[in-house]
C-alpha cells in the first residue's frame, strides 16, 4: 500500500478518482481502528473527532491531507501514512474563522516530523495573513527520533511563528495527551493553555530522567498533570473534565476574543439592564476591616447575566482574573481576593495578573479592576524570590495598557499596592471608590505604631493600649477613607455600591472610542 501511494501512475480518470478515495480513507483512518479504540478506552477522542466537536458542524476544510514524511532512516520508508499523523486546516467557531491542528497519537505516537511541522507552519502563516486565531490540539510523544535534527528544526520553526503571532492573533493550546520535551515550549508561548484532568501531562524532563538525575520518584501526573500545572506551576489556565469539556471551553473562550489585534472583541445582545441596582453590594463589605469576603460575589453581581468566565482559577488565588461582559461587551477583570491571603499581592499573583492585563491590552479588551489590597505579602521567601521585580511586572502591565481602564476600590488600597492596581496615576480612565474604601500608605494599626511610636512608648503602660486604640480610630477617620483621595481628584467619584454596574457601563460607553498611545520604540523592556 505504501509503495503504491508513492507512485502516481497515469491511468484513466476513474482510476485517479479511485486513488483519491483510497488515499483519503488512508489519511482518515490514522493509525487504524484498533489504536483508536485504545485511545477511546483511555478516555480520549481521536484527532478528527476533536476537530468535529471544536468547529461548527460541516465547516472544517482540511489542508495537506496527503502529506507524507520523507525520512528514509531506521526503516521509516516502509511506513509513510497519508497526513503523517497531523490533521490541519480551518473552519468556523460561532461563524468566525479559526485555524486548527490536531496531533493524532495513533500515528507514530503523534510525534513531530519535518513534514507535519510544515503543516502547522502553513496554517500559522495563513492565520497571520488572514487575521484569525490558531488552536492547537496537542497529543504527542514529542520529536520523531528517527528524523533527528530535522524534527528539532520543525519545532523551532513553530516557536518562531508562535512568537511573531503573539499579540497579533489569539493562540490557544489544548493539551489532550502527552506533551513533553521541546513540545512544551510552543504551548508556553501561546496565550492560553487548557489541560484535561486525567489524560494530559506536560514536562520538560520525564519521571525516569528525574529519577536518574535527582533520585526523586514522581508519577507523570504528579510531575506534570493538569492540576499540577493549574494550581502549582501556573503553566495551564484551565482544567477540563475530558476532551469534550475542554473543546467546549475553547469555544467559549474564543467567544470573548477578537479574531486579531486590529478588531474589537465581539459584542452580544444583552437583556441585563445597564442601570440594574445590586442592593446586596451595599452590605457585602464587613464592618470589621480584618474580616474577609469573596470578591467573586461582587463580580458575579455586577456582570451581564451574572456570568464570569474565570481564567487561572486554581493558581495564585489571592488575585482573580477572567472575562465577563458589561452591556454585551467583553471585558477583562482583575480583582484582589480578600478571601485568600487577605488579597495581598505576592510573586505568583503579580505575574498571573500582569500576563492577563497584557493579553487584554493586546487584543483591545477593556480592563475592569476591583481593588481590595492591604499591600504586598511580606516575608523573606517573597523578598528572596524577587517580589520587587515580579510586582513591577503588574505595575508595568497596567501602566503600559492603552485600552479603557476602570478601577473600583471596594475596601483597602494601601501603600505601593494602591499605585500598582490601576490607580489614576498610571493612566486609568475612571477611578471609583465605595464609601468603605480605605486609601492610605498603610493600615491604621501599622501607621499608628510608626507615627505615634514615641508618644505610645512614653505613655504609662496601663494607658498604652487605650491610647493606641484611640489613635487608630483617629487615623482611620482622618485618612482611611476615600474622601481625601477624592478631594485631590485621585478618585473620580465615591459611589453607592449598588450603583456600581451603572457607573461601569456609563464609563465603558464614554470610552468606546478611546485612543491612547505609548512612545515609539522597538519594544519595551518589561522586568522579566
Amino acid at each position: 500500500m505504501a509503495e503504491k501511494n508513492r507512485t502516481w501512475e497515469s491511468h484513466s480518470n476513474a482510476d485517479r478518482m479511485e486513488q483519491l478515495r483510497r488515499i483519503s480513507e488512508e489519511a482518515e483512518a490514522g493509525g487504524g481502528a484498533e489504536r483508536r479504540e485504545r485511545e477511546h478506552k483511555a478516555g480520549k477522542l481521536s484527532a478528527r473527532e476533536r476537530i468535529e466537536l471544536l468547529l461548527d458542524e460541516g465547516t472544517f476544510e482540511e489542508l495537506d491531507k496527503f502529506v507524507r514524511h520523507r525520512c528514509v532512516d531506521f526503516g521509516s520508508q516502509e511506513q509513510r501514512p497519508a497526513g503523517d499523523g497531523f490533521v490541519t486546516g480551518f473552519g468556523r467557531i460561532e461563524g468566525r474563522l479559526a485555524y486548527v491542528f490536531a496531533q493524532d497519537f495513533t500515528v507514530f505516537g503523534g510525534s513531530l516530523s519535518e513534514s507535519n511541522a510544515q503543516k502547522i507552519v502553513k496554517i500559522m502563516d495563513l492565520a497571520m495573513r488572514n487575521g484569525a486565531p490558531v488552536i492547537g490540539l496537542n497529543d504527542s510523544g514529542g520529536a520523531r527520533i528517527q528524523e533527528g535534527v530535522a524534527s528539532l528544526a520543525g519545532y523551532a520553526e513553530i516557536f518562531l511563528r508562535n512568537t511573531l503571532a503573539s499579540g497579533v492573533i489569539p493562540q490557544i493550546s489544548a493539551i489532550m495527551g502527552p506533551c513533553a520535551g521541546g513540545a512544551v515550549y510552543s504551548p508556553a508561548i501561546t496565550d492560553f493553555v487548557l489541560m484535561t484532568r486525567d489524560t494530559s501531562y506536560m514536562f520538560v524532563t520525564g519521571p525516569d530522567v528525574i529519577k536518574n538525575v535527582t533520585h526523586e520518584e514522581v508519577t507523570k501526573q504528579e510531575l506534570g498533570g493538569a492540576m499540577t500545572h493549574n494550581s502549582t506551576s501556573g503553566v495551564a489556565h484551565f482544567v477540563a473534565r475530558d476532551d469534550a469539556d475542554c473543546l467546549a471551553m475553547v469555544r467559549e473562550l474564543i467567544g470573548f476574543l477578537p479574531s486579531n489585534n486590529l478588531e474589537d472583541p465581539p459584542r452580544r445582545a444583552s437583556n441585563d439592564p445597564a442601570d440594574r441596582r445590586e442592593e446586596s453590594l451595599n452590605s457585602i463589605v464587613p464592618e470589621d476591616p480584618l474580616k474577609p469576603y469573596d470578591i467573586k460575589d461582587v463580580i458575579h453581581a455586577l456582570v451581564d447575566e451574572n456570568y464570569f468566565f474565570e481564567v487561572h482559577e486554581h493558581y495564585a488565588r489571592n488575585i482573580v482574573v477572567g472575562f465577563a461582559r458589561f452591556d454585551g461587551r467583553p471585558v477583562g477583570i482583575v480583582a484582589n481576593q480578600p478571601a485568600f491571603l487577605a488579597g495581598t499581592l505576592d510573586i505568583n499573583a503579580s505575574v498571573k495578573a500582569a500576563r492577563f492585563v497584557r493579553f487584554s491590552d493586546a487584543f483591545n479588551i477593556p480592563l475592569i479592576t476591583f481593588e481590595d489590597v492591604p499591600g504586598f505579602l511580606p516575608g523573606t521567601q517573597q523578598e528572596y524570590g524577587g517580589i520587587i521585580r515580579h510586582g513591577a511586572k503588574l505595575l508595568f502591565a497596567f501602566a503600559e495598557a492603552t485600552v479603557p481602564k476602570i478601577t473600583v476600590i471596594t475596601r483597602k488600597a494601601y501603600g505601593g499596592a494602591y499605585c500598582v492596581m490601576a490607580s489614576k496615576h498610571i493612566r486609568t480612565d475612571a477611578n471609583y471608590a465605595w464609601p468603605t474604601a480605605e486609601i492610605a500608605v498603610m493600615g491604621p494599626e501599622g501607621a499608628v505604631d510608626i507615627v505615634y511610636k514615641r508618644e505610645l512608648s512614653n505613655a504609662p503602660e496601663a494607658d498604652r493600649a487605650a491610647l493606641r486604640e484611640e489613635k487608630i480610630t483617629e487615623f482611620r477617620n482622618r485618612f482611611a477613607n476615600p474622601f481625601v483621595a477624592a478631594e485631590r481628584g485621585y478618585i473620580d467619584a465615591v459611589i453607592e455600591p449598588a450603583e456600581t454596574r451603572a457607573h461601569i457601563i456609563t464609563s465603558l460607553r464614554a470610552l468606546e472610542n478611546k485612543r491612547d498611545t505609548n512612545p515609539r520604540k522597538k519594544h519595551a523592556n518589561i522586568p522579566l
